[in-house]
């Protein structure tokens, strides 16, 4: 707010340049209303001094409004704003007059009234004529100084909310992305930890696997959003982990469009709803089961499905889930990255359970400044 406020000139001076060509039209029409007739060469002189009229407080506006934001409303003690008002524009209107006098009187010569005593007289008459004008021109001046410094500080302070909302955003989905590893990482240590009692290498291999999917996303532990290949890479490692446990039981089929591989999706969105599938479609059933996994552009949106053999849910509970009971990590994510732009819905298959999810398609800007600099 103590900054001074840029005020453009050249639209200042355009306007002040308008007014007074209005001004000097009517002052022009008026005269030959008055005389019935009016020389042309009388509209030079009356155009000059119009202009010169609003010259005057385009000239001074930086002025006024400098000193009405030097002591703003609810800044100064309001005594100390009257005596600062009264004397602008008490100096505000004795230059104009002055001015406006000098140029009158250059330009009119014809119209000289004598120095002692007339001219004072006519010069105060001049001043009083004009006083009410040039309050109100001044406090315009102050009140138009007022309105743009509140909403500099307006627009100041909608800028600062929103990088206050953005960080909190920010600040959730970390917060929501770390909820997400320790959660496979428990299970998976759960699953190992059977499997040394039963089976040594497959522990082993369990291991290994999960040692290299903690790499892969300790890499992007701070990125909220990854290309799909990339997530694909992940899901990949979770997947080995968890045929090594259920063996044959487990089938996984991707289909992929190619297209939507650079596509950017949440950091871990994939990981937590395969996993979801897998402890609902396999988990309870000692029979052969599948996860497909599909993923497809729809013009402006991404596509991503994710199927089980599972059973199903019953219709209650299906109502539910789409109501936003459920899996409410994932949907927290989901919400704060595409507020009003996703789809994350259920539904229950002829031979299993669906989720879908819907993001808007977009690749990450410095991918496509590559592709265009290798074209």
């Amino acid at each position: 707010m103590g900054a001074r406020l840029k005020i453009p000139a050249l639209p200042l001076f355009a306007i002040a340049t308008a007014f007074g060509a209005s001004s000097a039209m009517q002052a022009y029409s008026l005269h030959m209303l008055e005389d019935g007739a009016a020389s042309p060469r009388a509209l030079l002189p009356l155009l000059g001094l119009n202009l010169v009229y609003w010259y005057i407080p385009a000239l001074m506006a930086p002025t006024i409004m400098a000193v009405a934001l030097r002591y703003q409303l609810g800044r100064v003690h309001w005594v100390k704003q009257v005596l600062v008002h009264v004397t602008g524009v008490f100096v505000y209107s004795v230059l104009h007059t002055a001015v406006l006098l000098t140029f009158r009187w250059v330009l009119f010569q014809e119209a000289r009234p004598p120095m002692f005593p007339t001219f004072w007289n006519f010069a105060w008459l001049m001043y009083l004529r004009q006083l009410d004008w040039l309050l109100m021109t001044y406090l315009f001046l102050v009140g138009l100084a007022h309105a743009l410094a509140y909403r500099r500080e307006s627009e100041s302070r909608a800028l600062d909310a929103a990088r206050l909302e953005t960080r909190l955003v920010e600040a959730q989905l970390q917060a929501l992305q770390r909820q997400l590893h320790p959660h496979f990482l428990f299970n998976t240590l759960n699953t190992i930890s059977g499997l040394m009692r039963t089976n040594l290498n497959a522990a082993d291999q369990m291991i290994d696997r999960l040692g290299d999917l903690l790499r892969m996303t300790l890499h992007t532990s701070g990125t909220q959003e990854v290309a799909l290949k990339r997530e694909l890479d992940v899901l990949q490692k979770y997947l080995e982990i968890e045929q090594t446990r259920f063996g044959p039981r487990l089938q996984v089929t991707m289909e992929i469009d190619p297209e939507t591989l650079d596509a950017q999706v949440p950091n871990l969105l994939l990981q937590p709803l395969v996993e979801n599938a897998v402890r609902h479609g396999i988990v309870p059933h000692l029979r052969p089961g599948w996860i497909a996994i599909h993923a497809a552009r729809e013009g402006e949106r991404l596509k991503i499905d994710i199927s089980d053999s599972g059973a199903g849910l019953p219709p209650d509970r299906l109502m539910a889930l789409n109501r936003g009971v459920g899996l409410d990590n994932t949907r927290a994510r989901l919400e704060h990255l595409y507020p009003s732009a996703h789809e994350f819905s259920f539904a229950n298959l002829d031979n299993g359970f669906c989720v879908t999810v819907r993001i808007p398609f977009h690749v990450d800007p410095a991918l496509t400044l590559v592709e265009a600099g290798a074209a």
